[in-house]
C-alpha cells in the first residue's frame, strides 16, 4: 500500500508563495505519473500540474508560467512551487500518485489515471 503525505499548505496574502511537498511511501516500477489536483468548495477536483515517470510536465492553463511541479526520486517527494499566488487558488489541494500495472493507463492529466491520493493541505489565499 502506498501512502501519500502532503504539507506546506497555509493562509498566506496574494502575491505570496507556497511551497507544497508530498512524501510518497514507496515507487514501484510501475509508476507512471504524479500530480497535483486541488478543489474549492463547491467545485469539482480540478488539475493543477502532473509529471510523468519521464519527468514530463502539464499545468493547467491557469497556473503555467506560475506553478512548478518537480520532483526528488531519491526522496520519494513530490513538489509544488507556487508564486504570484491569487485568491482563486483558494483550495485544498491533492496529491496523486499512479502505481500499477494496466494494459491501458489514462493520461497522467485525468484523475482516472491515480490509484493513491493524500489526505489534503489547505491553501488559503486573501
Amino acid at each position: 500500500e502506498v501512502q501519500l503525505v502532503e504539507s506546506g499548505g497555509d493562509s498566506v496574502q496574494a502575491g505570496g508563495s507556497l511551497r507544497l511537498s508530498c512524501v510518497i511511501s514507496k515507487m514501484t516500477v510501475n509508476r507512471y505519473c504524479s500530480g497535483w489536483f486541488r478543489q474549492s468548495p463547491g467545485k469539482e477536483r480540478e488539475e493543477v500540474a502532473t509529471i510523468s515517470s519521464n519527468a514530463t510536465t502539464h499545468y493547467a492553463n491557469s497556473e503555467k508560467g506560475r506553478f512548478t511541479i518537480s520532483q526528488d526520486d531519491e526522496e520519494n517527494t513530490l513538489y509544488l512551487q507556487m508564486n504570484d499566488l491569487k485568491p482563486e487558488d483558494t483550495a485544498t489541494y491533492y496529491c496523486a500518485d499512479a502505481d500499477y500495472h494496466a494494459a491501458w493507463r489514462p493520461s497522467c492529466t485525468s484523475e482516472d489515471a491515480y490509484n493513491y491520493w493524500g489526505q489534503g493541505t489547505q491553501v488559503t489565499v486573501s
